[in-house]
């Protein structure tokens, strides 16, 4: 009987600890750019339930951009927007790498923490993040679309593997987050929506999983996804005009 009381004792002093730890407070942490720099890389470790919030000021309609590196598996990061606890990207679904349009005026917050099943055997996880906010935001954005988030809207000369080069038309909608900096998103002929980011002299596609390779022949950009999709993006949808 001694025996059994004393294993319930030890139980239920486990589950108290386990909750405690469950309950350990957020520590918050504001990000600071250097004077005239955009972005910034933070350094920094969690322990078993620790948990992080990196907040920063931004305006809606600039682009946040978040990457981590770290020395484990079960180590991510969430971005939160002002006054809400849900997450517009959620680390341990989409991986560690983000770059988003900011919906609001506000702070944000980069949640950094450990999936539970570290996080109870208390297990360390050593971290960096590269944050940066591009775009002049909401103040210096030029007109929407009526019904959408875009600044334009329109066709695009695109094709897919062996089809003649803008053999097709496809739709394309374009967020603008100041010269030389923009989000275009469209879609293969066949309807595979694409996200191409724009950023001074390069393209990069928000799926980081595809090659994409590009040339820019007098205003207009010719862009190659995996060697098999084709647009022909003209400057003006990049910077207006």
């Amino acid at each position: 009987m001694k025996r059994f009381r004393t294993s319930i004792f030890l139980c239920l002093m486990a589950l108290l600890t386990a909750i405690g730890n469950a309950q350990e407070p957020i520590k918050e942490i504001p990000v600071h750019f250097e004077r005239g720099s955009s972005s910034s890389v933070i350094s920094g470790s969690i322990v078993g339930y620790e948990t992080i919030d990196y907040t920063l000021g931004a305006k809606g309609g600039q682009t946040m951009s978040v990457a981590m590196k770290t020395n484990h598996t079960a180590n991510y990061f969430n971005v939160l927007p002002p006054n809400s606890p849900t997450a517009i990207f959620t680390g341990q679904i989409d991986g560690n790498d983000w770059t988003g349009v900011l919906p609001e005026n506000g702070t944000y917050k980069i949640r950094v923490y450990l999936m539970r099943s570290a996080a109870r055997r208390n297990e360390k996880a050593q971290f960096s993040l590269e944050v940066s906010i591009t775009g002049t935001g909401s103040s210096g954005q030029d007109a929407k679309v009526a019904g959408t988030p875009f600044n334009a809207t329109g066709m695009i000369p695109c094709s897919v593997g062996p089809d003649a080069k803008r053999s097709a038309q496809c739709e394309f909608g374009v967020i603008r987050h100041g010269q030389d900096n923009a989000e275009v998103h469209t879609s293969t002929p066949g309807g595979t929506k694409r996200i191409l980011i724009f950023q001074g002299t390069e393209v990069r596609a928000k799926d980081t999983s595809l090659k994409v390779t590009s040339s820019k022949a007098g205003d207009e950009w010719e862009i190659s996804i995996n060697d098999f999709e084709f647009f022909n993006i003209p400057e003006a949808v990049i910077n207006g005009g």
